[in-house]
């Protein structure tokens, strides 16, 4: 991979969790790090600590102003700001849109801003946090799963459309990290993703190995290679184990 030293990096959801372990590792590699979150206090703590910027505001609206802190250059975007939206079918209209604007078209637009400059100059990074709902799914939380969905498949497109052209992207898609996300996620996070959680700073350094080979898909739990496997290889199956762990969801708050 190569030197990171005085690159242009932003990192948005940056004000905790794996937002701000991301901004200490890429800071320690010597780059110039934009921190944003929508809390602008800790936006500018963890920009003070890494001796980074801090631009505080909504990740969907913020690539620009990203972009000038940094003279008008970004080498590396990373898209982390997400929404853990929870509920059903039934979640109101404005958790869907929510979801949907922070998850995705947060995304989308920092692309369709950044692209024309990593074209022109044969090189950009664009780094995606998904989640392992991305691939598979997470029970109790429909707003989460179908946008994390399209945030891995925007991020694929990105890969499969520019990848000739210099682009290179990453998807993480981690399983449980303990952050507030998780903490916010209640009985089925819990169940499904305490178990095995990790630690931010894991995840940022699944990032770098990946980013090391190249690797489109980065999985800080190597276990869901197989479980994305089984999902492909035998849907009915698969969908059939995790409605049983939907049941057992289900029977803890009866």
């Amino acid at each position: 991979m190569e030197t990171l030293r005085d690159k242009g990096v932003v990192v948005t959801g940056a004000g905790g969790g794996i937002g701000a372990a991301l901004a200490r590792r890429f800071a320690a590699e010597g780059a110039r790090v934009v921190v944003n979150d929508l809390d602008g206090d800790k936006a500018r703590a963890v920009a003070d600590e890494v001796g980074g910027t801090a631009v505080p505001g909504d990740a969907s609206v913020v690539v620009e102003r990203a972009v000038e802190a940094l003279g008008g250059t970004v080498d590396v975007y990373c898209a982390n700001a997400g929404l853990g939206s929870g509920g059903s079918e039934a979640a109101p209209e404005e958790v869907w849109a929510a979801a949907w604007d922070v998850n995705v078209m947060a995304h989308v637009r920092a692309a369709h801003t950044l692209l024309p400059g990593w074209l022109a100059r044969g090189t950009g990074r664009f780094v995606s946090t998904v989640s392992a709902a991305g691939l598979l799914t997470m029970i109790g939380a429909a707003p989460y799963s179908v946008t994390k969905h399209g945030a891995y498949a925007f991020a694929e497109w990105l890969s499969l459309t520019y990848r000739h052209r210099g682009l290179k992207v990453h998807a993480i898609c981690p399983q449980g990290v303990r952050t507030d996300m998780l903490a916010a996620t209640g009985t089925a996070g819990d169940l499904v993703l305490a178990p095995t959680a990790i630690e931010p700073e894991d995840v940022a350094a699944a990032l770098f190995a990946g980013m090391a080979e190249d690797r489109f898909l980065i999985l800080p739990h190597p276990e869901v290679a197989a479980y994305y496997e089984a999902r492909a290889a035998t849907p009915d199956k698969w969908l059939t184990g995790m409605n049983h762990l939907q049941q057992k969801w289900e029977a803890t708050q009866a």
